[in-house]
């Protein structure tokens, strides 16, 4: 009984369900980022930073900073509190506890099972003739080290660099993303120049919280079911949403009144949705082996193009209006310059104009390689998982004949 409980708990914690089990506890703690809106207008001002210098400190932001609210609570609030964070973690464990339960079971009834398969014998082949070849050049290795193999198969960290596939979606997801970024990062001072109450500027970053969780969701499972029912490329879909993510740049650009609402559900549901969609783009075209390194390429796609946008040209023009409305004096530093904050549609206008036609080109980047791998799509693309575990299966039954063969 024991061994049984220590096998069921070791199965437990190596299961695929307890990993997201813990994946969820730590995007729940992740979310630090998201309220830079909120508080950037503090630094700007303690500080004296530029729009251009504070879009800088929102670049290099990390996650899990040290920011918040501190709330205050009496002894039997805290208590009550613990008693609700508690039972928020130990409901999802019961569901993998549950779900490790039956792989537990049915892992038990197959090892218990021998199935026995027979293949019938080729004749054998002579060998053939051994055909010596003169020793290839460092060039023709070179070029059969860049050949990349075909899609969906382990490509190497360098075939992967050099594959127009991982470009084209490198550049969407620099100039896509980049983009939604800059969106999130200054919705604080997009809804200070529109004229909006700090408690409204408090609730656009909670909109996108809560509709960037929503889109991750709702991208994940739409995706894979229009991949199952109709071979539909997962590029597609990803070009579909970062076309959905212009109507929220342009209401920024024009500063429709009352559209900040709207415009906060749109960038965090896109910018959402996008993720997973990106991520498995990446591990169905260029396989599994180097994940973690193509992860962490793609993950520095998004800084970079909010580097450009967000602080080369959002933060600039920022500043550039600024000082006009200010008498052409120049936007305060870190130095001791007076302070100028930009008020109007103006301030946003050009910078966002800029990103919509940007989003509108990392779309069509996304179209291309929609199109370049529509084949790729149209097959089975879980087939090579689906060999791999039927040779698994078949070795674990090959093991059982031989086990069967030595006790008799």
């Amino acid at each position: 009984m024991a061994a049984a409980a220590r096998a069921f708990a070791a199965h437990v914690l190596r299961g695929r369900w307890f990993m997201a089990y813990g994946s969820f506890l730590i995007m729940s703690a992740a979310g630090a980022t998201y309220i830079f809106a909120v508080y950037s207008k503090d630094i700007k001002a303690t500080l004296g930073y530029t729009q251009e210098q504070l879009n800088t400190v929102g670049f290099f932001k990390d996650v899990g900073a040290n920011v918040g609210k501190r709330f205050l609570f009496t002894r039997a609030e805290f208590g009550v509190s613990a008693a609700v964070v508690l039972a928020m973690l130990l409901v999802p464990f019961t569901v993998v506890l549950r779900e490790e339960a039956a792989l537990f079971k049915s892992t038990l009834e197959a090892q218990s099972v021998v199935t026995v398969a027979t293949k019938p014998r080729t004749p054998a082949q002579e060998p053939a003739a051994v055909v010596e070849r003169p020793a290839a050049t460092l060039m023709s290795r070179v070029v059969r080290a860049l050949r990349p193999p075909p899609l969906g198969d382990d490509y190497t960290i360098l075939q992967a660099l050099v594959s127009v596939d991982m470009l084209l979606l490198f550049t969407a997801t620099v100039f896509g993303m980049g983009g939604t970024l800059t969106a999130i990062d200054n919705m604080g001072q997009i809804g200070e120049s529109l004229g909006y109450p700090q408690r409204s500027i408090a609730t656009f970053v909670s909109l996108i919280s809560i509709w960037n969780y929503l889109g991750r969701v709702a991208s994940g499972f739409a995706s894979e079911a229009l991949l199952a029912r109709y071979r539909l490329p997962r590029p597609l879909v990803l070009a579909v949403v970062l076309l959905l993510t212009v109507p929220g740049h342009l209401l920024i650009s024009f500063g429709v009144p009352g559209s900040l609402y709207v415009t906060s559900v749109i960038i965090g549901f896109c910018f959402g949705a996008a993720q997973p969609l990106i991520l498995a783009s990446v591990s169905e075209l260029f396989g599994l082996r180097y994940y973690s390194t193509l992860y962490n390429l793609c993950g520095t796609a998004s800084p970079v193009g909010s580097y450009v946008l967000n602080v080369r040209v959002a933060g600039r023009m920022y500043d550039r209006e600024a000082a006009r409305q200010g008498g052409g004096h120049a936007v305060a530093s870190a130095s001791g310059k007076r302070l100028v904050t930009c008020i109007g549609v103006r301030c946003y206008k050009e910078s966002f104009l800029v990103i919509t036609a940007v989003t509108v080109a990392a779309a069509a980047v996304t179209l291309v390689l929609a199109w370049r791998t529509r084949g790729f799509y149209a097959g089975d693309v879980y087939a090579r998982f689906k060999e791999e575990e039927e040779v698994v299966v078949a070795g674990q039954s090959r093991n059982g004949v031989a086990a069967s063969e030595m006790t008799s």
